[in-house]
Formats: C-alpha cells, structure tokens, sequence
C-alpha cells in the first residue's frame, strides 16, 4: 500500500545512534518513503534523510532518553484505510483525542516516536 501523504505540519524525529538499518527498515521498508543524498558535509553526522510529498523529513541520531512529546503530523487521505494497513504490519496505533472536522490518530515507530496522521473530514 502507498500512503498518500499531502502536507507536512511539523518535523522532530530522532532515532538512537547507530541504528540506522532498522531506521531504514521501517521508513522505507513499511512507510515506503524513498531515501534522498545528503550533502557530503553532513553524511558523518548519522541519520539520513527521506523525501516525503515533496518535503525533506530527516531522521537524525542521538542518545535518546526517555519518552518525548516530539512528533511530526502527516496529512494523509484515506486514513482509515492507512490505519488498517499499519496495523496489518503490526505497527503500533493510538487514538487520539478527537478534533471535530478532523480524523486522526498516531502510530510509533521502533524507538516510540510518536507520528501523527491527520485527514480533514468534510
């Protein structure tokens, strides 16, 4: 399945240093995001970078602690559709609170990130 993502309303994702295989595994691999070049300057620095309806999302490394509020919002179509499919490949989802004219919930990724999908309903 090919998530149709729309826009991007922000951006903070971080995985532990040295995992960017599994890193890869699930945003390319499950997400189906495409892996973009980054500048020869800052291919030392860990992580890469995904490009993702027209906008670079980029995965950076560091020694993480703890849970975090951090978390980019992807609107999406057809989210009930994306839910099942991430559920499908054991992925794990939260309801969110609910925002009249909006559908939404989040998914983690391997490390808890927390990434949210939004569809605005008509």
């Amino acid at each position: 399945m090919k998530i149709d993502f729309q826009k991007i309303n922000h951006v903070q994702i971080c995985i532990p240093i040295g995992e960017e295989d599994k890193g890869r595994e699930f945003y390319c691999g499950i997400l189906g995001l495409k892996e973009i070049e980054r500048p020869q300057s800052l291919k030392h620095m860990g992580g890469f970078w995904l490009e993702l309806a027209n906008i670079d999302l980029h995965i950076g490394t560091e020694n993480l602690e703890g849970k975090s509020k951090r978390h980019p919002a992807f609107e999406v179509k057809n989210i009930n559709q994306v839910k099942a499919y991430l559920i499908e490949n054991g992925v794990k989802v939260k309801e969110d609170a609910e925002i009249p004219g909006i559908g939404r919930f989040s998914f983690y990724d391997y490390w808890d990130n927390r990434i949210e999908l939004i569809e605005k309903v008509v």
